[in-house]
């Protein structure tokens, strides 16, 4: 059997890790990797074709959020990346200008990609609070209100939607209390993007954090939008490319293939809407029918329309993952870039989950690529794991104890 053979017999759900890249996207790259290659900050033919293409996508990715001008659009290297500008530049800015602006709120489920970025400034005296979540996964606004009565708040940062179990948070209204105090604003919008339609203008936000891989475009680029007039610093200095805000050669290909992910994106997120989540209807409505003692997570209509978050309970989650992909089901049970660290979920923990309730959780992301006869297939095969599991489970031993 080749590579294609075998990927084509197998079922991806794991969308909210990473999405297979658009053809259209490819087609549009392939030029960038072949005959395009100027620099783009060569003024000869070569260097200027390349400008045109970074400017197109820059345009693209600045319609897709329904920003003032493509200006407002700063590329980088991936959310991570864009995260850390966002936060450490804004922190390092503020901190420039008025020394007592010290803090910076955000919630207790965000990615690491927020959090680490948090610690560190801590390091550098700046104060950090975490907004506690509902055992949905929602950040309250109230919460927010309670504690930026003060006037030392740099910046808030909260997601729009949570990489794990999916919660779209009420940004707009969070926004208008974070200015109400004098912060800034920012959200990462990396689960989001290419599922919810996206303004900045209406949300109000001061920034967003975009990822290329997550919307059917390629790995190694994203972006940040920065509000027009909003100063902050760079974090990586040299030749100040990007509006000296990243310096380096820019990845042409790589932002040439996100820009186009962006405009298929921005016109189909309607239909991905309608796909998607009823795909994801389904599945989750076989799922809670056919699979004794399983638990959708989060919040059942305010969620990404891709994103399917269970506990089973008298599972291992690390089991049933790698039984799963023994059945040709990619699946995942949190972040995949906190796999490697092999730590709970700090979001499950968080939403106030046990430790049985965190270890059988398991999250099924889908996309446009999926069908209704994979949902069946997946569905089949995920309820046969699950028993043959529990069979083994020490959990499940107690459980029959104790129901007699």
């Amino acid at each position: 059997m080749t590579d294609d053979d075998e990927h084509s017999s197998h079922i991806y759900l794991d969308t909210a890790a990473s999405t297979p890249v658009a053809d259209e996207v490819i087609a549009e790259m392939l030029p960038y990797l072949k005959e395009r290659y100027g620099n783009p900050s060569s003024i000869h033919k070569f260097g200027r074709e390349t400008t045109r293409a970074i400017n197109l996508a820059r345009k693209r990715v600045a319609e897709m959020i329904g920003a003032s001008s493509s200006h407002e659009i700063t590329f980088t290297s991936g959310g991570t990346e864009a995260n850390n500008l966002a936060l450490k530049g804004t922190a390092m800015h503020v901190k420039s200008k008025i020394p007592e602006k010290n803090m910076i709120i955000t919630s207790s489920i965000e990615h690491d990609a927020v959090l680490e970025p948090c610690k560190d400034l801590e390091d550098g005296g700046f104060v950090t609070m975490h907004l506690p979540v509902t055992d949905e996964g929602l950040v309250r606004p109230s919460e927010l209100k309670n504690v930026i009565s003060d006037n030392n708040v740099a910046l808030v940062s909260i997601m729009y939607a949570n990489n794990e179990v999916g919660t779209i948070q009420p940004i707009k209204e969070l926004v208008e209390i974070a200015h109400q105090a004098g912060a800034l604003f920012h959200t990462d919008a990396v689960q989001a993007a290419g599922k919810l339609p996206l303004n900045v203008k209406n949300l109000g936000v001061d920034m967003m954090s975009l990822s290329s891989h997550k919307i059917n475009g390629p790995k190694g680029v994203g972006a940040l939008y920065i509000r027009s007039n909003l100063k902050i610093l760079p974090i990586i200095h040299g030749g100040g490319q990007e509006w000296y805000l990243r310096s380096g050669t820019e990845n042409v290909p790589g932002i040439v293939g996100f820009g186009k992910a962006c405009e298929l994106a921005n016109k189909r997120v309607g239909q991905y809407q309608e796909h998607v989540a009823g795909l994801r209807n389904y599945l989750v409505e076989r799922v809670l029918k056919e699979i004794p003692r399983s638990r959708l997570n989060g919040l059942r209509t305010e969620r990404i329309a891709n994103n399917a978050h269970f506990t089973f309970f008298g599972v291992n989650g690390e089991d049933l993952i790698i039984k799963l992909d023994e059945n040709g089901i990619a699946a995942s049970t949190g972040s995949a870039c906190s796999v490697k660290k092999q730590k709970q979920s700090h979001v499950l923990k968080a939403m106030g989950f046990s430790y049985e309730e965190i270890t059988g959780s398991l999250r099924l992301s889908l996309g446009m690529h999926n069908t209704k006869d994979e949902v069946d297939r997946a569905v089949d095969i995920l309820s046969s794991v699950i028993k043959e599991l529990r069979e083994l489970s020490p959990f499940e031993s107690k459980y029959v104890a104790e129901m007699g």
